[in-house]
């Protein structure tokens, strides 16, 4: 079974097997994609630091009714997808910046494209 969007524009690319699966795959670019945004908040975190490199503190200020809990829980998952680096500097106390990657940028053009679709069903 093919993918619903499969030749269908812009869809998914028709020559790709991974495309053509009958049940989510963990290969699959979409569920990849899909495991790096999961969990509420997320997508508001790539949102805070598409606007540059951010402080723990800076995020929480941007995302008050946050948890620490949670944004804590989603800056080391999107860490571990590979969307944000971590970088601890000197001195006292050490400080801590995140930044989005090249591939987390790449989410930018993403983001915008469901929130396009979801502002259209609206």
């Amino acid at each position: 079974m093919t993918h619903r969007t499969v030749g269908h524009p812009p869809g998914l690319p028709d020559h790709d097997p991974r495309a053509r699966v009958d049940a989510p795959a963990p290969d699959c670019p979409v569920e990849i994609t899909l495991a790096a945004l999961r969990g509420r908040w997320t997508t508001l975190v790539v949102r805070e630091l598409l606007g540059g490199e951010r402080g723990y503190g800076e995020l929480r200020e941007a995302l008050p009714r946050l948890s620490d809990k949670v944004l804590s829980e989603r800056l080391a998952q999107l860490a571990e997808a590979g969307v944000v680096t971590r970088t601890r500097h000197p001195g006292w106390p050490p400080t801590v910046r995140y930044a989005l990657t090249p591939r987390g940028r790449e989410l930018g053009p993403v983001l915008q494209a469901l929130w396009d679709w979801g502002a259209a069903a609206g």
